[in-house]
């Protein structure tokens, strides 16, 4: 007689799709997704994990890499910090910048990914794939918007020796907000007016970290530079504030949840909180919670981007390989707004953490039990 150690049947059996006329994105995950195989069910599984991290009352993390904003990324990423599912993010310099476009109104159109690039340069327009974007009246454009509310900032007195990115992006939304004709189009924007720290661990790697290089020069400085006219985010500071917040939600027993867009710099950032605490400071840290990744990069090449959740579970990034992550392997333009609108379907709108506000105090705190634990 063959006896088996695991019931290889208890699965959903597989039928033609039920799809029919006037589905909702429920009935599309629930319903459709949810009874099929590929990656169509890990769509599924996404979105149940999503709501779980929600319903959980998670502090929930975004990160951001590749060109997601150009392609009005942010527009649902509002509508998740509006409805507090989003309390802190981790992103490029990239969407950053190319975020406030929107609220400046300068161009960002449809384009051709076949389009002559010899021809598109003489014309000054910059290609993305299929977007174009305009050299002089987007991007020049927006290099002043984002030197100006930096100098004047400056000129307020408003950086302390010592900031962060998150710090840098508050001022900069906090601008946005003050000089934008449309600041309700832009993510950073939202961020700045609901508290929801956005990190940018790779802000030399961007226009932003470009333009403000660019400030004690514009400015007229003198032929021997002082490090102090620069406005120079510290990559220290992003660390720690970073772990503060993981260590914050450890001492108040509040689970911790991640929804990564694509990988690179900001999904290591995110996950590297864990290690910061248990491999650096020596305080015992499971991990997150829960970790959704959405990628269509492989696992076999070395690279973190393609890296299994799973394989975190060896660096002490999450609690245990094979429970409470999912990664789709899907283009993030075709997977996160559907994760997004199965939450908004689903989920109650959460009272907004505001982070950001509350960093310095958190950052303290985690401080002074890391002083304690070396004690």
């Amino acid at each position: 007689m063959h006896h088996m150690k695991h019931n290889y049947w208890e699965g959903k059996t597989i039928s033609p799709i039920p799809i029919s006329e006037n589905m909702t994105i429920t009935q599309l995950v629930d319903e459709v997704f949810d009874g099929m195989g590929y990656n169509a069910k890990r769509l599924a599984e996404a979105c149940h994990l999503f709501k779980t991290m929600i319903d959980d009352n998670s502090t929930v993390c975004l990160t951001l890499a590749g060109a997601m904003a150009p392609v009005g990324m942010g527009g649902g990423i509002i509508k998740m910090m509006e409805r507090g599912f989003i309390d802190w993010i981790v992103t490029t310099g990239a969407n950053t910048y190319h975020d406030l476009h929107f609220a400046y109104g300068l161009p960002v159109q449809q384009g051709d990914f076949t389009a002559d690039d010899n021809e598109l340069a003489e014309h000054d327009v910059v290609r993305i794939y299929d977007v174009y974007i305009d050299m002089q009246r987007t991007l020049i454009a927006q290099d002043k918007v984002i030197q100006a509310i930096t100098s004047k900032a400056a000129e307020r007195k408003k950086f302390p020796e010592k900031f962060s990115t998150a710090y840098y992006n508050k001022i900069l939304g906090d601008g946005v907000r003050e000089t934008s004709k449309n600041p309700e189009r832009s993510f950073i924007a939202c961020a700045s007016e609901n508290d929801v720290p956005v990190f940018v661990p790779s802000f030399a790697d961007s226009s932003l970290g470009m333009g403000t290089s660019y400030l004690p020069i514009l400015a007229g400085a003198s032929e021997e530079l002082d490090p102090k006219d620069f406005i120079d985010p510290s990559p220290t500071m992003d660390v720690l504030e970073s772990a503060a917040i993981v260590h914050n939600s450890m001492l108040n027993d509040i689970p911790r949840g991640v929804l990564e867009v694509g990988g690179g710099v900001p999904k290591n950032f995110l996950q590297q909180t864990g290690p910061m605490i248990s491999q650096i400071i020596g305080m015992e840290c499971p991990g997150e919670n829960y970790v959704v990744q959405v990628t269509v990069d492989r696992q076999d090449t070395g690279g973190l981007s393609g890296a299994t959740i799973n394989e975190g579970k060896s660096w002490g990034k999450i609690p245990k390989a094979g429970e409470g992550n999912v990664i789709p392997y899907l283009d993030a333009t075709v997977g996160v707004p559907i994760i997004f609108a199965y939450a908004l379907e689903n989920c109650k709108p959460r009272k907004r953490r505001r982070l950001g506000a509350r960093l310095p105090e958190i950052t303290r705190e985690l401080i002074e039990a890391a002083r304690t634990n070396i004690r």
